[in-house]
């Protein structure tokens, strides 16, 4: 079963005051490092990108994944994801499952995203979350029959909206080092420390 992977790129970083997606840690941006290893598991790779378009797309051009510009960034996530799912699609229509990410968990790599196709053969569910600090979230899974659903987001909301509705379609897998994002300096400079 393919498995396309959309990382969602495009926010402006506004607590933050620069663009996380290009923080360093270990050598590398945070968008570069959830590039590359989301390209460990599959070639269907969409990155979407917003605010600071140019400044982000150069950062991961020399990669083999696909760069989508949401010209709506500022309309929030849901729109994210439905341009990057539209854009997976139409570059690659034989996809059976869609991972949506971020770059700004630093601990991030490919054996989450392995994971997480393991959990959805192994239990045949629709949806399958990451579980971290007593709550749940990216990265998420979602196999073909959510794709509708994700194509029709729009807004503030994220995939998330999607899940209440089918509660009996959800598996899980643990992945605690998820809790840790970057949304501000302080975040980030406990990070490097």
């Amino acid at each position: 079963m393919e498995t396309g992977i959309l990382i969602l790129a495009a926010g402006n970083s506004s607590r933050l005051g620069e663009p996380k997606q290009l923080l360093n840690f270990k050598g590398k941006s945070l968008l570069r490092n959830v590039c590359e290893e989301a390209l460990k598991i599959t070639k269907c790779v969409v990155v979407v990108t917003g605010s600071n378009h140019s400044e982000i797309s150069k950062e991961i051009e020399n990669l083999e994944l696909s760069i989508k510009e949401n010209t709506n960034w500022n309309e929030g996530m849901g729109s994210s994801i439905s341009i990057g799912v539209n854009q997976l699609l139409n570059s690659y229509p034989t996809l059976e499952n869609c991972i949506i990410s971020v770059c700004d968990q630093p601990f991030i790599n490919a054996s989450v995203f392995s994971e997480l196709i393991q959990m959805q053969k192994d239990s045949h569910k629709g949806i399958i979350n990451s579980k971290y600090s007593e709550t749940f979230g990216v990265p998420v899974l979602f196999t073909k029959k959510y794709f509708k659903d994700l194509l029709n987001l729009s807004g503030h909301e994220g995939a998330k909206k999607i899940l209440p509705k089918f509660k009996d379609d959800i598996a899980e897998i643990n992945f605690e080092k998820g809790a840790i994002d970057i949304d501000t300096k302080d975040d980030y400079q406990q990070l490097i420390q």
